[in-house]
């Protein structure tokens, strides 16, 4: 596994030159891919073009969001699908092959069960659209309570039936986004993630929990940066991972207000320090694999 940034998470926006700069200068070994504006700078310089500084930077390809949305009504769906392929080449010509989606807890439009069926249908059908170039899909969860209050209609919030419905899908490219914070707010532990393989997971992001937060008070807003000696046992996430020879990007994915004040390079800098001593303490190389002690 690597080390991998999303700027977006962390609040940091900037030219892809600097993005790539403050990735390299912190330790970081991947980046995520804004495919949308990835596609336009191919479509209109071409794909050598678009392609320069990555391959350059020697940077491994992290993932990207899903550009369409699947909530929608019939038409736009499809239209959705319909432009869906546009942005996976360009992807996969990036080398890009791992796309996101994270699915909302609650809604008011569809009961438990009918918005189950309605999700594993709409992803089957952009499996099917991502299978051709060997893109895989990482489906997320949000797990805060808040986020499921005043709506009609709670739906995916844990690890276990995000699985099921992973299991579901009619796909074989379909797989999770293993969130630490969600995975460990909504009650997962280490025991259900090594009852995963690695192909079953897409992505990892990591982020922590203060210690001294009351449970009815844990909002979004709390994910914080990784720490080794954290509420959330990040390290024996990586563990775990790294025992199944998980080999794909880990993210650092806390709240943007809680770096709020920073400049960018602090930011950056603040995730890459939390990330080295997370996966030191792991017991993993910089290659992200189990070290030789850490497997004794």
């Amino acid at each position: 596994m690597f080390k991998n940034l999303n700027a977006p998470l962390l609040g940091v926006s900037g030219h892809q030159s600097e993005i790539i700069e403050l990735a390299l200068t912190y330790g970081f070994r991947g980046l995520d891919l804004d495919v949308v504006e990835f596609t336009q700078r191919a479509n209109k310089h071409g794909f050598s073009y678009a392609l320069r500084l990555l391959e350059s930077a020697k940077l491994l390809p992290g993932c990207f969001d899903l550009p369409i949305e699947w909530d929608v009504e019939d038409d736009a769906f499809k239209q959705g699908l319909a432009n869906l392929p546009e942005y996976v080449q360009a992807a996969a010509e990036a080398g890009c092959t791992r796309c996101l989606a994270v699915i909302e807890p609650a809604g008011d439009k569809r009961p438990y069960h009918e918005n189950f069926e309605f999700h594993r249908r709409r992803f089957s059908d952009v499996c099917k659209v991502l299978e051709p170039s060997g893109v895989r899909l990482g489906l997320g969860f949000r797990a805060a309570d808040d986020l499921r209050k005043e709506w009609a209609f709670q739906f995916i919030h844990d690890l276990e039936a995000l699985v099921l419905l992973v299991k579901m899908i009619d796909a074989a490219n379909v797989g999770l986004l293993l969130d630490t914070w969600n995975a460990h707010f909504s009650g997962g532990s280490l025991d259900s993630i090594r009852g995963l393989s690695a192909e079953q997971i897409v992505a990892v992001r990591a982020a922590d929990l203060p210690q001294d937060a009351p449970a009815d008070q844990i909002t979004e807003g709390l994910r914080y940066l990784p720490g080794p000696e954290g509420r959330v046992d990040v390290t024996g996430y990586l563990r775990v991972l790294g025992e199944l020879g998980y080999d794909g990007p880990v993210t650092p994915a806390p709240a943007r207000k809680t770096l709020r004040g920073m400049r960018r390079d602090e930011v950056v800098r603040a995730a890459g320090r939390a990330m080295a001593d997370v996966w030191q303490v792991a017991g993993l190389t910089p290659e992200g694999g189990l070290a030789a002690a850490a497997k004794s």
